[in-house]
């Protein structure tokens, strides 16, 4: 087996993107935390051909030390890695071998033990020896971030929280890079090193220019160390020493310097931190300090602080410090899907224009293929919450989002262009500033008239209101109508809102809601919630514009007693829930490219017309609200609801899916639980047999959905305290006045 020698030169005007995905086994006390094993990267045989066709052609790809060798007598068994590198190998995608990744080490080590440098390099020869045609490693990586999270902060094994410790785990873990390419060059004199680190910096108020000017020369710590540049006179020099550090030590790295070949820098948003002694006005979570002063310690661009800072101006400063060649190694996002395009898309052209500029920029690399799990919570919880990325997980199997036609398009034409993507991103909005001192920031929302937009159809609706807010929130353009403005059982007007809105895509948010009236009112419901569905998708269709529209559990008959996921067979009881059967395969037989939601009973905190404000509504009043004990239902929180149709929207995604909050209810227990967040009272909710109220629509006993499609919404209880935090809060009525 055989690879180029070369990382391929980019002229000025070709950039690669390079691919990576999230592999950290870092630990907790006596608890090991497996990316890989989360996303079962080890059990899935198609990984490598799914990255193969993003058009991806160098990987950063982990060989890690704690799975291979967890013990000094493991005899290695190279068999699961060895076959994936021989089918990077075959789709022609150079690896960069990662050994150690936020880790310390098997069992028999850690980031502090003297001997950590040497058990690492050993288990280095043995991959170079197993795997000699590697050309390109990174042995550790983010040593200094990781020493900081283990030595500095605690979170991470050896879960210590002092300087001494963190000079030591910093060093222990560069000497480890050090003795770990000699190892390796050893048996391949031609392996490259791509050392990566965070690339952040520090801003901050004036009395703490001091801290700030410290985090700042420690931030190029991991390269500086590398090149030889910590020597007397450097202020980090002096730090280690005041530490007692040994100059031999430190020698050590002047008489081995092992310059990177590529610096691999991973920026993230909040890899720029802005530190206020005026701790009191932000989070406690945020409150830190040092031995002279309480300070919070924030994302910069949560702040407007005013200071040069961004990608482009690190990158900048980075060039001039070092003229080494330079990659981003990390882009990633956890947020919607236009942000994360959108995200990507900047890093991208930043990176391209410093490239023009004169800049050594060879590659932007898009992270967390497969997403990452636990990273809201730093690693320190059992708990993993997923964050999709190319692919989602949550399925079981790898589904293609947004951001993998984002890279296909960056990797083959070097460009990438959506409607979404020509807005800011909520990091560049004054919107963004959330803390109190700036609390009357503007919110920017997108001029309508510069893209196209999705267009809405419901403004008077829960649905269609609930899509006009998030869709100004996250900065996506569009254009909301109501009955007055478009009718959509008429085929002409719909041409015509077409041929003067040019939308990209069409939100059905419309139709007939009252279930028990529909029973007497048959033509009306089926005209707006099947014919018009109908003349929507078909028109979507003939111009060739995205659309979803949205039906109901009730399409159901209740006789399981699982939950229903989305190829179950529908045999609906009443006439809605005929109505939205037909319009089901109306919509799908005439535009096969349609997404249609099923979904249930949903709620939310920007209007009075669904049952928990009815209950809430009710209780306050001091009357009695009554609740069926035997309906089991999954309640939707529109927020949720909206957000995870615009992802799927913007995932180009077709054909049925299920989406309603993880949980199921019944209407009376519902009702209690809303009462008892409420803290009203919960006696005054009394619970019947359906039979006993009257309903004129006969209804599913149960009728719970749950998708195996991959989407999961939150828990009903967290949808629940999301709902009432929501409903405290007066930024949606400044976003309602804005609308209107």
């Amino acid at each position: 087996m055989s690879t180029d020698k070369k990382l391929q030169q980019p002229s000025s005007s070709n950039l690669e993107l390079w691919g990576g995905i999230e592999c950290t086994i870092n630990r907790i006390n006596d608890s090991y935390l497996d990316q890989l094993e989360y996303a079962n990267h080890y059990t899935r045989e198609n990984d490598i051909s799914l990255i193969a066709g993003l058009g991806i052609k160098t990987l950063r790809y982990p060989i890690l030390w704690e799975r291979h060798q967890p013990t000094p007598q493991t005899e290695i068994d190279w068999s699961l890695t060895e076959k994936q590198l021989t089918t990077l190998s075959a789709h022609g995608i150079k690896p960069i071998a990662g050994l150690l990744h936020h880790g310390s080490g098997p069992t028999y080590t850690d980031l502090s033990d003297d001997s950590f440098p040497k058990k690492l390099a050993s288990y280095a020869e043995k991959v170079a020896t197993k795997f000699p045609w590697i050309d390109y490693y990174t042995p550790v990586n983010e040593p200094l971030t990781t020493a900081r999270f283990s030595g500095l902060y605690g979170f991470w094994y050896p879960h210590a929280k002092n300087d001494v410790s963190f000079a030591k785990m910093v060093l222990n873990q560069m000497r480890g890079v050090v003795l770990a390419m000699r190892a390796i060059r050893k048996i391949n004199p031609s392996a490259k090193l791509i050392q990566t680190e965070d690339l952040g910096k520090t801003y901050c108020t004036s009395s703490l220019q001091y801290q700030a000017n410290f985090e700042n020369e420690r931030r190029w710590l991991t390269y500086d160390l590398l090149c030889g540049n910590i020597k007397p006179g450097h202020k980090m020099w002096s730090y280690f020493i005041r530490l007692g550090i040994s100059e031999s030590s430190l020698n050590f790295f002047l008489e081995n310097k092992c310059p990177p070949d590529l610096i691999g820098f991973n920026h993230y948003i909040t890899s720029e931190r802005f530190l206020d002694e005026d701790y009191k006005k932000y989070p406690a979570f945020t409150r830190g300090g040092n031995e002279l002063q309480t300070y919070a310690d924030v994302e910069a661009c949560r702040v407007p602080h005013g200071q040069p800072s961004g990608l482009e101006f690190l990158l900048k400063e980075a060039w001039e410090r070092y003229k080494l060649p330079i990659a981003i190694t990390e882009v990633q996002l956890n947020c919607g899907r236009e942000d994360q395009a959108r995200w990507l898309k900047e890093v991208w052209d930043i990176c391209l224009k410093l490239n023009q500029e004169g800049i050594e920029l060879k590659a932007v690399t898009a992270w967390a293929l497969f997403g990452s799990y636990g990273w809201d919570k730093l690693l320190t919880s059992k708990k993993m919450n997923y964050e999709p990325g190319a692919f989602d997980l949550t399925s079981g199997m790898p589904r293609p989002t947004a951001l993998a036609s984002v890279i296909r398009s960056l990797a083959s034409e070097q460009k990438y262009s959506h409607p979404v993507t020509e807005h800011k991103g909520w990091w560049q909005r004054d919107g963004r500033f959330i803390y109190e001192k700036f609390s009357n920031a503007k919110m920017e929302f997108p001029d309508h008239d510069t893209s196209q937009p999705v267009l809405i159809i419901g403004k008077r609706g829960t649905l269609g209101r609930a899509f006009g807010k998030i869709c100004s929130f996250r900065s996506i353009n569009y254009k909301l109508l109501g009955r007055d403005g478009l009718d959509i059982t008429n085929e002409l007007q719909i041409e015509e809102a077409i041929k003067r809105y040019n939308p990209w895509a069409i939100i059905n948010a419309a139709g007939y809601v009252r279930v028990d009236d529909a029973e007497a009112d048959i033509e009306k419901c089926f005209s707006d919630n099947c014919h018009a569905a109908y003349f929507l998708a078909n028109a979507c269709k003939k111009h060739e514009i995205q659309f979803v529209t949205f039906s109901s559990d009730l399409v159901f008959d209740g006789e399981k007693s699982n939950p229903y996921i989305e190829s179950d067979k529908i045999n609906p009881l009443n006439i809605y829930g005929r109505s939205k059967a037909e319009a089901e395969s109306v919509v799908l037989n005439c535009n096969l490219d349609s997404l249609i939601v099923r979904t249930s009973s949903f709620f939310g905190p920007w209007d009075e017309y669904n049952f928990v404000s009815n209950v809430i509504i009710t209780l306050s009043a001091g009357n009695i609200f009554t609740a069926a004990s035997d309906i089991f239902i999954s309640p939707t929180y529109v927020p949720d609801l909206v957000n995870a149709s615009l992802d799927l929207l913007i995932d180009k995604e077709k054909g049925i899916w299920h989406l309603t909050n993880n949980g199921k209810t019944t209407w009376a227990n519902l009702a209690r639980k809303v009462s008892d967040r409420a803290g009203l009272d919960t006696d005054l909710v009394e619970a019947q047999p359906h039979h006993l109220l009257n309903w004129k629509a006969a209804r599913p006993k149960y009728s719970v959905l749950k998708s195996d499609k991959g989407v999961l919404l939150p828990s009903l209880d967290n949808a629940l305290i999301r709902y009432f935090k929501e409903n405290s809060r007066d930024f949606y009525v400044k976003l309602e006045t804005i609308n209107n």
